[in-house]
């Protein structure tokens, strides 16, 4: 299974009632993701998945300002689930929208990625093809950022282990 991280669109309403009651929440987001088909399609969600870790370590070469696992708020104590504010995802979505892959691509390094142990941690086995999945990855990012803050949506980020 691995270790990934998630996100799904969610109101400022949902956002507050999950600060104030984080039972409800854990079991709000296992709804959601329970089926194969998401209760509530029209939402924006996307990963990045297990790319999170080789995409922080290529952002953080960029001016983009994004901690994976330090932003937003924490809802669920175990670690497991996070709340992004409205203005968080907006914030994010005209960083992202300005950094094309390209940017990012530049930093691409298997070996020193291998050598900081980069989760997954698989990056001399294929390295081209690993590449391909991280573009892939922050598309899906970029996508998920971009539909969420036109909307006018936060976010629930789900992690994982």
């Amino acid at each position: 299974m691995g270790v990934s991280i998630s996100f799904i669109s969610a109101t400022m309403e949902e956002l507050d009632r999950a600060e104030n009651d984080p039972s409800w929440a854990g079991e709000y987001i296992y709804e959601l993701y329970d089926s194969d088909d998401l209760s509530m399609p029209d939402r924006p969600h996307g990963g990045p998945d297990k790319a999170w870790a080789g995409l922080q370590f290529l952002l953080d070469e960029t001016d983009v300002e994004i901690e994976f696992l330090m932003d937003g708020f924490q809802i669920l104590e175990d670690g497991t689930l996070f709340g992004w504010s409205a203005e968080q995802i907006g914030s994010l979505a005209r960083q992202l929208r300005a950094t094309p892959w390209e940017r990012l691509a530049v930093h691409y390094d298997p070996e020193q990625m291998m050598t900081e142990e980069v989760y997954p941690n698989t990056w001399r086995f294929d390295p081209e093809g690993e590449l391909d999945w991280l573009e892939r990855s922050y598309e899906e990012l970029v996508t998920f950022f971009i539909e969420a803050a036109e909307s006018g949506y936060g976010a629930f980020m789900s992690f994982s282990f």
